[in-house]
This record gives structure tokens, C-alpha cells and sequence, in this order.
């Protein structure tokens, strides 16, 4: 009996340790610099989950352009993956290049068990999306990809009244994505480089913002493919986009709804809003923190409540916060999670199917 102080003070030494451990910030490498939502993660306030152990950017002016802005040290940059991996050991990797890029980052880190979080859309084509998901599921590794609009709780909330029949079943859902163009925003031309070449971002408009309304429906739908997509693109800032479509219209349908999707870089007002459509009332998320609902009496009336969200807690309020917990096995993705891999494999199929149909000028069937 006279020992078991000394055994309670092991016990709780022991006990320490382990929430030490558990509190370990995430090893994070950043592959690439060319994409602008980079300075997400490089601006980002230290939360204590991940730890940037690692870049990798060949072009030395950017990263000494960024690091510089940061506050970062020029010593965390290496010229390959496989510099950084030999000696950072990173457990996870967030891809910040060309969508074309994505592929070569899973085929590097699947192997080695190192995660991957890439930015939207996942890949450039289905054939590269096949690639990785077999890679990553060989491997066991998460494979994220990362939307702005994940993180607006006005999406979330909206999904809420959805699946709690609020405004009955659903009929209709129409998002619209964009802004005035990647070069009337001043895009910086690294960015801007890959992201008008129809081979490093497999599009114009129809991809870059075509996947936010394609990965919200599936993520409204459950998973649930479409029957029929439909789309139609147009260039109407020849002299901007020279390669590439810059405004879209992809129509899906299903057994008892559609979806329009309207991806343009021909907005006068840079926008990401949804509107959902029940049997009886309208739910419109307008931006990141205002939703209303709109109840419908009589032939147009309708009764409107507003509000206004704040942000959801953490980690879902945050990709990299997400991707720690993730792999930490805080938490786990529900199946068709926006993020999830089993999602944006679908969005994959419905954009190179909109693709097809702009090209072809008819509708496409999705196989089942």
C-alpha cells in the first residue's frame, strides 16, 4: 500500500505523455505554390493540429515571393517530392499545383502510406481519378479534395433542413459558381498559366467551378448519381480565355429531381450560392454565413425567415483541421462526406459527362 502513490504518479506520467503525443501537430508537406489557395494553408494562424514541415516549388522567385510573405523560412522549400519526403517524413500532403499535377502527388505518397488533400476538382479527367482512387485505396491512404464552399455553414445548415423534410421533398437545385474571370481578378500568372490550358486544368469554367455544384448535389443527393447530364459552354472572353470555355450550363436529372448548375468566369459580381427547391418552400444559401427560407401560402406568397450563421466548430470549419482529424481517426468521413473520395468521384463523372456534352451538343447517359 505504501507504494501506490508511486504508482499513481506513473500513471499520470503515463497519462500525460500519451495526451502529449496525441496532441502532436500533423506533418503537413505543401506540394506546389502555383495554385493562390495556397495561402490558405500559408496564411493560416497556427491551431496547433498541423505543422508545415516541407514545400515543394522549382520555381525559386515564387517560393521566395511567398515564404517571404509568410513569414516562412526559404530552408523549408525543396525542388521534389521526394527531397521533402526523404527528409521531412511528412504523414500528410496538401497538393497546391495543377489539377493535371494531382495524380503525380498520389502516385509518390500512396506508396509510402502518406495522405493526400487536394484542392478542387479532384483530378483533370476520369481516367486520372480512376488512378488514384485504385492508388489510394491499395494503399489505404485518405484522399481529400477541398472546396471553399465545405466550409460554409450556410450549406450545412441548408443540408440539415433538407433531410429534416422542412421544405418537403426535393425538386430542384440550382448553383451558381464564379467571378469575373481569372485575369479581370489579376490572377498572378503562375496561377494563371495552368489554370487557362485546357490540359493542365481540364477546362475552363465548366471545371473550375462546375465541380462546386456538382460536389454539393451529390452531397444533397446521398451519393445518388444522375441519370442524364446535359451542358453547354460557351467562350465569351475570347481575348481572356483563348483556350478554354468560360461560362457553362450543365442541367442533371434524376428519377424525381434536377439540378442546374451555372459555373461562369463571365460573372459581373463574384459569387458561390445554391438555391433548394421542396414541394413546399425554397431554401436559398446566399454566401458563407446568410441563409432564408421561404415558405410558400397561397399561389406566390410565402412566408421568409432569415439568418445569419456563424462559423461551425472545429475541425469542421477548416480543411486542414479536417485532414488532421481525419487521419488522426478523430473522426471519420460519412459516406459522401463533401470531401470525401467517394463524392468527388461521382463529381469527376459528372463533369467529364458535361464535357462530352458541350463537345457532342447532345445529352449524355450515366451508366448506373
Amino acid at each position: 500500500m505504501r507504494h501506490k502513490p508511486f504508482f499513481i504518479f506513473i500513471l499520470l506520467a503515463l497519462g500525460s505523455l500519451t495526451a502529449t503525443a496525441q496532441q502532436k501537430p500533423l506533418r503537413v508537406g505543401v506540394i506546389g505554390l502555383t495554385h493562390t489557395h495556397v495561402h490558405w494553408i500559408l496564411g493560416r494562424e497556427d491551431r496547433g493540429d498541423i505543422q508545415i514541415v516541407g514545400i515543394v516549388e522549382t520555381n525559386r522567385e515564387l517560393a521566395e515571393r511567398y515564404t517571404k510573405q509568410h513569414g516562412l523560412s526559404m530552408s523549408l522549400v525543396y525542388n521534389s517530392m521526394e527531397a521533402l519526403i526523404a527528409a521531412t517524413q511528412p504523414e500528410a500532403v496538401t497538393a497546391f499545383g495543377s489539377t493535371y499535377e494531382h495524380l503525380e502527388v498520389v502516385q509518390t505518397c500512396a506508396p509510402l502510406g502518406i495522405h493526400v488533400m487536394v484542392e478542387k476538382p479532384l483530378a483533370v479527367s476520369m481516367k486520372h481519378a480512376r488512378k488514384m482512387e485504385a492508388l489510394a485505396k491499395k494503399h489505404l491512404i485518405h484522399l481529400l479534395t477541398n472546396y471553399e464552399t465545405t466550409w460554409y455553414p450556410t450549406n450545412h445548415k441548408a443540408y440539415e433542413l433538407l433531410q429534416s423534410d422542412s421544405i418537403g421533398s426535393l425538386r430542384k437545385v440550382v448553383v451558381r459558381d464564379g467571378h469575373r474571370g481569372p485575369k479581370k481578378i489579376g490572377v498572378n500568372k503562375e496561377f494563371l498559366d495552368w489554370l487557362t490550358d485546357p490540359v493542365l486544368d481540364g477546362g475552363g469554367a465548366i471545371m473550375d467551378f462546375g465541380c462546386y455544384g456538382a460536389n454539393l448535389m451529390t452531397w444533397l443527393q446521398q451519393g445518388k448519381k444522375p441519370l442524364t447530364v446535359t451542358a453547354v459552354t460557351q467562350q465569351l472572353q475570347p481575348e481572356n480565355n483563348p483556350k478554354v470555355d468560360d461560362d457553362a450550363t450543365i442541367i442533371l436529372t434524376y428519377d424525381d429531381a434536377n439540378a442546374i448548375l451555372q459555373p461562369s468566369w463571365d460573372w459581373p459580381i463574384g459569387r458561390k450560392d445554391m438555391e433548394i427547391y421542396g414541394l413546399t418552400g425554397v431554401i436559398y444559401a446566399d454566401n458563407r454565413h446568410q441563409l432564408r427560407i421561404r415558405m410558400a401560402e397561397g399561389y406566390d406568397g410565402f412566408k421568409e425567415t432569415a439568418l445569419t450563421l456563424e462559423e461551425r466548430p472545429a475541425p469542421f470549419d477548416d480543411p486542414f483541421s479536417l485532414l488532421a482529424a481525419v487521419v488522426r481517426k478523430e473522426i471519420t468521413l460519412p459516406p459522401y462526406d463533401l470531401s470525401s473520395l467517394e463524392n468527388n468521384m461521382v463529381v469527376m463523372e459528372i463533369l467529364d459527362a458535361a464535357r462530352k456534352s458541350a463537345k457532342k451538343g447532345k445529352r449524355v447517359r450515366l451508366k448506373g
